[in-house]
């Protein structure tokens, strides 16, 4: 998947983002526990842990904005680092079932929040690629989604959000 378009619209969404706050300050910190905590919020509508519940998951279009709300930040994260060369979706393979996945994707967060390289970089897309097949989105599901989303967050700032 091409992630040019994606990197190109994040990035005016950071700066508009930013050039409404009063203070222009370095958020990367604050962006990387956001992934992270997006993370947990995706986990927690797949509810794929959740052994002691009989509930199943939420339906797949809040599992899909959950999703896109992760690649938001992940996409952020690259453009504060200058990571943003990275044109398309790096493919690897990571085995695992979705609780298996959510850990591992976490871990190599953390990793790359330590390391800052583009391999470290490389590796939470290729996380996030998995996850997204275990789910059964396609590159166009996810493109759709996070178009509207990106809409959702111009309107969500120009609101008071």
């Amino acid at each position: 998947m091409q992630l040019t378009t994606l990197f190109s619209m994040q990035r005016e969404l950071d700066a508009f983002i930013q050039q409404n706050r009063d203070k222009q300050t370095d958020v990367f910190l604050e962006k990387g526990l956001a992934l992270l905590v997006e993370l947990a919020e995706l986990a927690n509508e797949t509810r794929c842990f959740k052994f002691w519940s009989q509930k199943g998951p939420s339906e797949e279009t809040v599992i899909l904005e959950e999703y896109v709300d992760s690649i938001h930040f992940l996409l952020s994260l690259g453009i504060e680092k200058e990571l943003d060369t990275l044109s398309d979706w790096p493919e690897g393979e990571v085995e695992g079932n979705l609780t298996q996945l959510f850990l591992k994707t976490t871990a190599v967060i953390h990793r790359f929040l330590n390391e800052l390289t583009m391999e470290a970089y490389q590796e939470i897309w290729i996380h996030y690629g998995a996850i997204a097949k275990k789910l059964g989105f396609t590159n166009e599901d996810i493109i759709k989604a996070y178009i509207a989303k990106n809409e959702e967050n111009y309107e969500r700032q120009k609101t008071g959000y």
